[in-house]
């Protein structure tokens, strides 16, 4: 019939505006309700965010410090004694043609002490090394104050300490003395850390010849650092314990200091996963959480239901007006989510030194997830809402 009445369509607009006008008539519970959703997608983006910054400093500093950075230690025989180096091995590794620098460092019988006053069993751990001038740039170390051994102090009783050796003996004033090995030696310097060598940052170096002179040293390199064209360093490897020690290449070690910064970011990637696990649980919380506010909020207001449906309104619009609060409730959960979470990030990675990441992915996946669960939540009662009758809501109290 033409003059049969049709229920009003409602735009998107007006679905949007009523599902919003719901939300506005209970602040508080709605904001308890949104912060739910905001600490799950929070934990999920800072998880992934802090993560992310990690490797990409990892991925700075070995960008930094080189790749091609290999290590040559002594082994075990085979009765599991101890082994040592020949004198000539570094001068044999400098041999090989992809090699662009080689240098070596000696493990030397002494201790390093603020004064000659304090008992000999007071170390501190901190070992004494021979080195000589080449060690810095091959290992990738800068000094921090003072200097490094030239072709004269490396003769003399002077000694540069690590960065951790001169934390523990609380000495970075360089011309400070120093009771090294039963002799009073002068500090020279003091090293920034050694990422890559994290062995020299509990040393006392000395010059080569000083150890022979001063300290007994046998001259048997107990590390050799070398550097390899980038595209040899697995040729090179390959051959460096028949080169360094022919008679037995068994009995030599070698390393590529780079591989432990890798598997540092591996460990973290799977400590991510499972943080990532415990962020998306805090998310299926706030979840439920935006779910007991709906069911709540349609038994609040039947009354309105009900005057709604008399009035016309169909019940898909009234399962699209309680469908609407919910994904807006979610959705303000999740954009406040995502703002601390990328807040908690770059906090944490400028503490840190870090540069700061946030994947696209992340953001993105915490946004859907939260109008999913929104969407998932307000179904029930968004169905029970117009599942009412007029008369039925209208006559509840």
């Amino acid at each position: 019939m033409s003059g049969e009445l049709r229920p009003a369509r409602l735009r998107p607009a007006d679905v949007v505006r009523l599902g919003g006008s719901g939300l506005r008539t209970r602040p508080l519970r709605v904001f308890l309700s949104a912060l739910g959703i905001a600490i799950g997608v929070a934990a999920m983006i800072a998880v992934v965010g802090i993560s992310v910054s990690g490797k990409a400093e990892i991925n700075r500093r070995l960008d930094r410090l080189g790749t091609n950075l290999l290590r040559v230690s002594p082994g075990q025989n085979l009765q599991g004694e101890k082994t040592t180096l020949p004198e000539e091995a570094t001068a044999m590794i400098s041999r090989i043609a992809p090699v662009r620098s080689v240098a070596a460092t000696g493990q030397v019988r002494a201790s390093v002490y603020r004064n000659d006053r304090i008992p000999a069993g007071r170390t501190g751990s901190i070992a004494v090394l021979a080195a000589g001038p080449g060690l810095l740039p091959t290992v990738g170390v800068t000094v921090h104050s003072g200097v490094w051994f030239n072709a004269a102090t490396e003769t003399y009783p002077a000694v540069v300490l690590g960065s951790a050796a001169a934390q523990r003996l609380d000495v970075r004033t360089p011309g400070t003395r120093l009771w090294l090995g039963g002799k009073w030696f002068s500090l020279l310097g003091v090293l920034d850390p050694a990422p890559l060598a994290p062995e020299i940052d509990n040393a006392a170096l000395v010059g080569w010849q000083t150890a022979r002179t001063y300290l007994g040293f046998g001259g048997h390199p107990s590390t050799i650092y070398l550097r390899a064209v980038e595209s040899q360093v697995v040729a090179v490897r390959a051959v460096l314990a028949a080169t360094a020690k022919p008679r037995n290449p068994g009995e030599v070690q070698i390393s590529r200091p780079s591989d432990a910064l890798t598997a540092r970011g591996a460990a973290n990637s799977a400590l991510t996963g499972l943080l990532l696990g415990l962020g998306g649980v805090a998310l299926l919380v706030g979840g439920v959480g935006v779910g007991n506010t709906m069911v709540i909020s349609v038994l609040e207001r039947r009354p309105e239901i009900g005057l709604r449906r008399s009035l016309g309104a169909t019940r898909r619009q009234i399962r699209g007006q309680f469908l609407t609060e919910s994904l807006l409730l979610s959705a303000i959960g999740g954009a406040g989510g995502t703002v601390l979470g990328t807040v908690i990030t770059a906090v944490y990675a400028t503490s840190q030194g870090w540069p700061t990441f946030v994947p696209v992915w992340i953001t993105a996946a915490g946004l859907g997830a939260t109008l999913l669960i929104g969407a998932v939540a307000g179904v029930y009662p968004a169905v029970r809402a117009s599942g009412l009758s007029p008369t039925e809501a209208l006559a509840a109290p």
